[in-house]
């Protein structure tokens, strides 16, 4: 990770962050908590979240705690990538993205291999910032690229870039591009209310974000 100072519009004094020399480090994604010095970092190839503290301005580079992303850590069916992370806007929680898209060849056609495309939630302390995942919800499509959450912090909407064949018992379906619409509890755990099936054509959807009106 590169740091930056800036000021008055100009990039200065870089700073680089990488444990154990970068090896089997890999972030994708990061956030800040909102009131605390903590920052939250997604690590891709290894599926893991990391935390690290903030001290006078600065970040201090060492791994304060890690968890893991997947519900099944050691059962890994194809290549699983982490995704983006949010913190919801009170702090109690952070959200990460689970995502998988690897296929194999079933009757002419490559279909989905398996693994994890879910959304993971980490309760986090209060007293220390260490994130403990406490649900891994099933976005019910393939590959959430990434995901937000709503500003009020009541719903958080998870964006799925393409479509992908599935084996439907000796048959194979398609499950579509699309989003996936989770309510957030006060607890902070999601509950799927509904999903928007998109016709990306021959392209892909990359971002998506939500405003207030």
């Amino acid at each position: 990770m590169k740091v930056f100072d800036y000021k008055n519009g100009v990039l200065t004094n870089e700073i680089s962050i990488a444990p154990n020399g970068g090896k089997e480090f890999g972030p994708r994604h990061l956030d800040f908590h909102p009131t605390k010095p903590w920052m939250y970092v997604s690590i891709e190839t290894q599926n893991k979240m990391y935390m690290f503290r903030m001290e006078e301005g600065r970040i201090n580079p060492e791994i304060a705690y890690r968890a893991e992303t997947l519900a099944e850590p050691d059962d890994i069916r194809a290549r699983q990538a982490a995704g983006p992370v949010h913190v919801h806007p009170n702090g109690r929680f952070v959200y990460g993205a689970n995502r998988a898209e690897a296929t194999i060849e079933f009757q002419g056609k490559q279909v989905f291999k398996g693994g994890e495309n879910s959304i993971v939630v980490y309760a986090v302390d209060q007293s220390t910032g260490e994130p403990k995942p406490i649900q891994h919800a099933d976005t019910q499509k393939i590959h959430p690229r990434t995901f937000h959450i709503d500003p009020s912090g009541r719903l958080l909407v998870a964006q799925h870039n393409l479509p992908v064949n599935v084996k439907d018992g000796d048959t194979v379906k398609t499950i579509p591009a699309g989003l996936s619409v989770f309510r957030m509890g006060d607890d902070g755990k999601l509950t799927l209310v509904r999903k928007y099936d998109i016709d990306a054509g021959d392209k892909a959807m990359f971002w998506m974000g939500m405003v207030t009106l």
